[in-house]
């Protein structure tokens, strides 16, 4: 009975990176002679101990042979006979495929060290396209470590795209699709996992209503980087500089799901996408069993993000309007991540990345000062049931007038204040009698 330290504990130690779970394999053992030891054994489909002063897993060292569709169709084999070799040999990654003994010394059989020295994602085996789960963890992996400069070999996205092509995607349940993209979500890059499914066809089966969004255009003079998909992209690389927060980050990713669905005789302009959106996102969530918190966060996105672009349209009541849609009174923790994605989808476009986008700290000032106001000051004015709740609102919209009074004029001015300098000069023109630039599309 041996004891290996295997997987991501050997990596991220050799990467000189935080190590945050250990995970063991036992060599030449069996299930009686772990649980003889005090081992307590846990799960169905594969027989793993827990540690009894630890809580540790150890695994017992397997070989898997495919024998049905999906990523559990493999049959098993847990003897003892089992070699450490053969247990790495199955892994997706070499450089998931090293092990450590109990005296340090480093076991690498398939030259995970020099990938990881080359900075290379690549696959073990052939037997890398039996399991369709690993085109979304090798899609996950690149988004972790892009950081550092990691790459997919192309070999092994080669094989990634003949899985999303063998249709098996459609094999994974959709706690395992969550699972995988809810962990890109906290990567360092987010957006990379998108990329990556997307080049390797696989976007179209794991999340079709964000595929939906490549070769949608946006006009240009808004959108320079034209494309849909690519802005959303980019906006979830830029969100992922604001917060590490992973609710934030869905939102950011499913914000202009609606414009997948505008009708081609729109576009590049795409009317009605903040409500439009809601479908798709409804589906996405339906399918992937996201939890409510998350769909419920998104929504307010999808439904609301463009109001804060023209957030002095409708005046002082349009802000406090804004809020009660929000609910901000109830969960005031939802406004600084609305902020966020709102910041994040304007600077999210090229060219648009540097500029300045200084109603978000003033929309939190904003919300600040109307959070002030309490219905019990109206309750011991006498005043009963609805009047209190309209007297609250009154209250309101009086002190965002006299806030907008100490607001700069540009920031005021909607038509203005989002747009490139080039655009500026233009307007200039157009006022001397010019015909006037197409509407915003926002």
């Amino acid at each position: 009975m041996q004891t290996f330290l295997v997987g991501g504990a050997v990596r991220d130690k050799l990467l000189g990176v935080a190590v945050s779970d250990r995970d063991f394999v036992v060599v030449g053992s069996s299930a009686e002679e772990m649980l003889a030891h005090g081992f307590k054994q846990v799960g169905h489909d594969f027989p793993v101990f827990l540690h009894p002063k630890t809580g540790e897993e150890y695994a017992l060292a397997r070989t898997e042979r495919k024998s049905g569709s999906g990523y559990l169709g493999f049959t098993c084999d847990f003897s003892p006979e089992v070699t450490l070799e053969e247990d790495l040999r199955r892994r997706d990654l070499t450089i998931n495929a090293m092990a450590e003994d109990e005296k340090g010394n480093i076991i690498d059989p398939y030259g995970g060290r020099a990938d990881l020295q080359q900075r290379v994602l690549r696959h073990v085996s052939a037997a890398f396209i039996e399991d369709p789960l690993r085109v979304l963890r090798v899609a996950r992996f690149a988004a972790r470590y892009r950081y550092l400069g990691f790459t997919i070999a192309p070999e092994t996205m080669q094989l990634m795209r003949e899985i999303a092509l063998s249709g098996e995607l459609i094999s994974l349940t959709a706690e395992r699709v969550w699972q995988e993209l809810l962990g890109a979500l906290q990567t360092h890059n987010p957006e990379v996992f998108i990329r990556v499914l997307r080049r390797t066809g696989a976007l179209h089966s794991v999340l079709p209503e964000v595929d939906a969004l490549y070769g949608v255009p946006g006009p240009v003079r808004w959108h320079p980087e034209i494309d849909s998909g690519i802005h959303t992209c980019m906006t979830l690389s830029r969100v992922a500089m604001e917060t590490e927060d992973p609710l934030t980050r869905f939102a950011m990713l499913c914000h202009d799901l609606g414009k997948g669905c505008t009708p081609i005789k729109q576009w590049p302009h795409h009317k009605d996408h903040h409500l439009l959106g809601l479908k798709p996102l409804h589906e996405l969530c339906t399918r992937l069993k996201v939890p409510t918190e998350y769909a419920e966060f998104a929504a307010l996105v999808v439904q609301y993000h463009s109001d804060m672009h023209h957030v002095y349209r409708n005046g002082p009541a349009g802000v406090v309007d804004l809020l009660d849609h929000l609910d901000a009174w109830r969960r005031p923790w939802r406004i600084k991540p609305f902020v966020q994605c709102c910041k994040c989808d304007f600077l999210g476009r090229k060219g648009f990345e540097n500029r300045p986008y200084p109603r978000a700290d003033y929309f939190l000032g904003m919300f600040s000062l109307c959070s002030q106001v309490r219905a019990q000051e109206f309750v011991k004015l006498g005043f009963k049931g609805r009047d209190i709740k309209e007297q609250v609102r009154l209250r309101r919209i009086e002190l965002m007038s006299e806030y907008f009074t100490t607001l700069p004029r540009t920031e005021l001015d909607d038509s203005d204040n989002e747009m490139p300098p080039y655009v500026l000069a233009s307007l200039m023109i157009e006022r001397r009698g010019v015909p006037p630039l197409e509407e915003h599309p926002h």
